[in-house]
């Protein structure tokens, strides 16, 4: 290898080396401290995996078995670190593979860096052998994307896909190398990003606006505050807390939002939104002020939005000024990090506690348990529940696990009966929705996450979609903990179709194989449970085995979720049965 000293304007000297565009990408990532990073190997991108076989000892590159499977353990893994995750595939289907991956972390506000490799740059445009425009397919669905053709781009322009993946509002980006241009030998030097012309990831934050969010807070007579992932995204538990707690306001959340101050926390009321807690979501529409913290107002908060919350005053808390009445008209709009915003409110607050306020949620609470909760967590019918089973891994793991979902009934059972003592312990596909991302996130999350308790929890219907990641958790000999609730239907979608559609269950019934034996088939070790008197027994071997677990938990078929909100429904138009 060759290097080289050259002389820098500033008289400063900087040593460069003569390596290839591949070795260049690598040594960009351990640059930016990535030391795993999930992907898939193909022609295009081969250069560089040649390039990782060398250096092995510094980065872990995981072997999944679909580039989807890849961007979801990306995703698991900065959800739960707070860092970057990176996957990498081939051209073609291999790129188009991540594209799911992709807009669930641009929707979900994911750090991830996706490197793709292309056809040689002659080749572009002639329809050659796994070539497709992955720019231009994943431009709607990244925070920013970049096709590289010279080697001599590479540094300049990973230093700027780290740097806009994890500042601000983090989201995904997508670097795009031709063949040539990793094989293209250059000067390679780097330089860490530390901004991007017209690009602001924080606004700076006013202070008068801060003012006037205070002077609203200590008027109220009853404040709510909803908060989401930005809480957390913005390492700002403790000056959350600090501001819950001394303002006295009773405080839901999203389910990104999730962990931010505990479970059982006195102030916290619960989650909002479709299957959200009977109490705050009533209230929404009967507080003074609505305080949102770090979330965007997605439909399935606010139902109609013509009925949402119309007699409060709104605070918006929001990094991103294009969330700024995007939805929900605001009052007083805070722009800024979400740490540095609720430092400067702390002190402009007088102490509350607005004790007939908090009564009424009790109140609500009081109801919604009679109707729903003691049902789900203490049922008399023959069949498991969904929510028995949370409530015995709650039990088990004193709600110091991550949980890892799926999207369906079991998720939203999981977000309303997990306790979540910890930030970053609720780790799922929010906005996009994304059956079949459980089981690969989980895999990320628990790498990241080694010290932790990772569970797994699915539907038959999600599980299935990206089941054959059994093969990377045998592989990797990654001591995640999976849980399939089994019901023998596409619950969610059946859920509807008996509410909305006479009970007529159009393709939403499943014929399902043997899971034991499909995850004994990856030696991975396994138990099905059926009946309510083993349910304890089950979950405490998953819990104190050492290497990955599956248990199959066969629930009743015809279970639903409730509290409900009916799509296009008030938020106060709920539905307890």
């Amino acid at each position: 290898m060759d290097t080289k000293t050259i002389k820098k304007e500033t008289n400063t000297t900087q040593t460069t080396e003569r390596i290839s565009g591949s070795e260049a990408i690598i040594k960009c990532l351990l640059a930016e401290g990535v030391d795993v990073l999930y992907g898939y190997p193909g022609g295009a991108i081969m250069p560089v995996y040649d390039e990782l076989y060398k250096y092995q000892d510094k980065i872990h590159h995981v072997l999944t078995r679909h580039e989807q499977g890849a961007t979801h353990s990306a995703q698991g893994y900065a959800r739960i670190s707070g860092k970057v995750g990176v996957a990498i595939a081939t051209s073609g289907p291999g790129a188009t593979n991540l594209i799911t991956g992709i807009a669930d972390a641009q929707i979900d506000s994911t750090p991830m860096v996706c490197i793709t490799g292309q056809v040689a740059s002659h080749l572009l445009g002639s329809d050659a052998f796994q070539e497709t425009d992955i720019v231009g397919i994943s431009t709607p669905v990244t925070k920013w994307n970049c096709q590289v053709t010279k080697a001599s781009e590479i540094p300049e322009v990973m230093a700027k896909a780290f740097y806009i993946a994890k500042s601000g509002r983090p989201g995904p980006v997508l670097v795009d190398i031709t063949k040539d241009a990793q094989f293209e030998e250059f000067d390679f030097k780097y330089e860490k990003c530390k901004g991007v012309r017209s690009y602001i990831p924080i606004p700076k934050l006013n202070d008068s606006e801060v003012d006037a969010a205070a002077k609203l807070i200590n008027a109220a007579k009853k404040p709510m505050i909803v908060w989401g992932q930005g809480v957390s995204l913005g390492q700002a538990e403790a000056e959350f807390k600090a501001v819950v707690e001394k303002a006295g306001i009773p405080s839901a959340w999203t389910i990104l939002g999730a962990g931010a101050i505990p479970t059982s926390h006195p102030l916290n009321i619960g989650m909002v939104g479709m299957h959200g807690n009977y109490a705050p979501n009533v209230l929404t529409n009967q507080c003074d002020l609505l305080i949102a913290i770090g979330m965007r107002f997605d439909d399935r908060v606010t139902g109609s939005l013509s009925t949402y919350a119309k007699q409060a005053k709104v605070i918006h808390f929001e990094i991103d000024p294009a969330e700024i009445d995007k939805n929900v008209k605001t009052d007083v709009a805070v722009l800024g990090d979400a740490k540095e915003s609720l430092a400067a409110l702390l002190p402009l607050l007088e102490e509350k506690t607005h004790p007939e306020w908090h009564q009424k949620f009790k109140d609500l609470y009081a109801i919604e348990y009679e109707k729903v909760i003691k049902n789900d967590i203490y049922p008399t019918k023959e069949g498991l529940t969904m929510g028995e089973v949370l409530k015995e891994i709650n039990s088990q793991t004193k709600g110091d696990a991550a949980i890892v979902t799926d999207v369906g009934q079991h998720q939203m059972i999981a977000c309303r009966y997990a306790n979540f003592n910890k930030t970053r312990s609720n780790i799922t596909s929010g906005g996009l929705g994304t059956m079949g991302f459980g089981l690969p996130a989980a895999i990320g999350a628990k790498m990241a996450a080694p010290d932790r308790e990772v569970i797994s929890i699915s539907g038959d219907g999600g599980y299935q979609m990206t089941i054959q990641e059994l093969g990377t958790i045998f592989q990797q000999k990654v001591p995640v903990k999976i849980v399939v609730l089994n019901n023998e239907f596409l619950g969610m979608v059946r859920q509807w179709q008996q509410l909305f559609f006479d009970k007529r269950y159009a393709s939403t019934e499943m014929t399902n194989p043997d899971f034991v034996a499909i995850a004994k088939g990856y030696f991975i070790e396994a138990e099905k449970v059926t009946k309510r008197e083993d349910l304890k027994d089950a979950v405490a071997k998953m819990i104190n085995t050492d290497g990955p677990y599956f248990l199959e938990v066969c629930v009743e078929k015809e279970g639903n979720v409730f509290p409900m909100i009916p799509t296009g429904a008030s938020v106060s138009d709920v539905r307890l049965e």
